[in-house]
């Protein structure tokens, strides 16, 4: 059975860095493959050198360098390839607009990120409950 990666699109290295905490503390030891902006994140999907199996699930920041987390979902969402990919929007915004925005462009599913690490951990091993166990994926596309 192939293994079920995980694309974790984020900027800010300490936040990267209680993500990978908070799924190894929940034992989810999926892959994680880790685009520190927009770009890195749409190459990872459609860069034309190596062609990769999808990941599972996309958690997604939205203040990215380069190309942002809004316009990465859009991209996504527009491709037929990846169109159905779960994108889980993972951010500090509490911005009213950044929650429309996403959800207008097709976001699965738009967490706020706890400030308290026990919070975050609790949030992350439920993320990884649902989209990597419960969830059955829709059928890839070649």
């Amino acid at each position: 059975m192939e293994e079920k990666v995980i694309l974790l699109v984020e900027d800010n290295p300490n936040d990267e860095l209680l993500t990978m905490r908070a799924l190894k503390k929940n034992n989810i030891k999926n892959e994680v493959v880790v685009a520190r902006d927009g770009t890195e994140a749409l190459e990872y999907l459609f860069g034309t050198g190596n062609p990769r199996a999808l990941p599972q699930v996309v958690l997604l920041d939205l203040k990215l360098p380069k190309v942002d987390g809004l316009e990465v979902l859009q991209r996504i969402r527009a491709d037929e390839r990846t169109k159905r990919l779960p994108v889980v929007i993972l951010t500090s915004s509490n911005e009213e607009q950044d929650l429309v925005a996403c959800y207008d462009r097709g976001a699965n599913s738009y967490i706020r990120k706890p400030v308290d690490f026990n919070q975050f951990t609790e949030a992350v091993r439920e993320l990884g409950l649902y989209w990597l166990v419960l969830n059955e994926p829709p059928p890839t596309r070649s």
